[in-house]
């Protein structure tokens, strides 16, 4: 006796496993850097689809995004881990700070604990998430004290573990090259629907009123107008994306 024929998907079914195979966090990086980065972020979370931040606890307005935070509970907010930072002036790249010897691990484990500290003191809790800015992290010994600062809190490291890192939404290129087509809005669009199934992490850098405070100061602009288009959300829900926080993971 054969049984009785399996009934098709619901509409409904069909619509909750499209949405589960794709899931996007939006992270903003260097919340904290400065208050026209801070204003950037919000922005971008409150009128676009950034769901996440990472916060620079060294930086000067690290107070003032953590204020922002407790006020915004559905920003998700991770530790970027601020070691120093590079910049390729004519032909040469030029230490524009350092805050320890990167290849003495002691030192680095030292600086990362120290600022794992100044975040709990901060926002009174652990981080979401964990990244490093200008991607220390990704070598070593960074990436093994990273590695083990992430396995302790229980929290997703960028571009290691199960998300996906999408960093293609940048507007120069690593030598600090103009590249304005990357973070269009149509690039934005192209870029979620190539999205494969999973969880993936699209790391931007928004900021608004910058002037000459940062040599990337005019793409943050840039950026928030396409984060805030009302065609990229549209995109989201056609594409059948989720879009979730770090603190949405479970």
């Amino acid at each position: 006796m054969t049984g009785s024929p399996r009934p098709s998907p619901s509409p409904t079914a069909l619509v909750s496993e499209t949405l589960a195979a794709r899931v996007l966090i939006v992270n903003a990086d260097d919340l904290g850097l400065s208050e026209a980065v801070n204003a950037g972020i919000a922005v971008a979370h409150e009128r676009g689809i950034v769901t996440s931040a990472s916060l620079m606890v060294r930086q000067g307005a690290a107070a003032a995004a953590a204020r922002y935070a407790g006020a915004h509970p559905a920003l998700a907010v991770g530790l970027h881990i601020d070691l120093g930072q590079w910049d390729y002036v004519n032909g040469e790249w030029i230490v524009a700070y350092q805050r320890c010897l990167q290849e003495d691990e002691a030192a680095v484990e030292a600086e990362c604990r120290a600022q794992l500290e100044g975040f709990r003191r901060l926002l009174n809790r652990d981080p979401t998430h964990l990244d490093s800015h200008q991607h220390t992290h990704m070598s070593e010994p960074v990436a093994s004290v990273a590695d083990r600062l992430a396995a302790e809190l229980g929290v997703p490291l960028r571009a290691r573990g199960g998300i996906r890192y999408e960093g293609g939404f940048y507007g120069q290129t690593g030598k600090g090259e103009p590249v304005p087509d990357a973070i269009s809005v149509v690039s934005l669009i192209q870029t979620l629907s190539s999205m494969p199934a999973g969880w993936t992490e699209l790391g931007c850098h928004p900021g608004l009123g910058m002037g000459e405070e940062s040599s990337y100061g005019h793409e943050r602009e840039v950026e928030v107008q396409a984060l805030c288009d009302p065609r990229v959300r549209e995109a989201i829900e056609t594409e059948g994306m989720e879009l979730r926080s770090f603190a949405q993971r479970d």
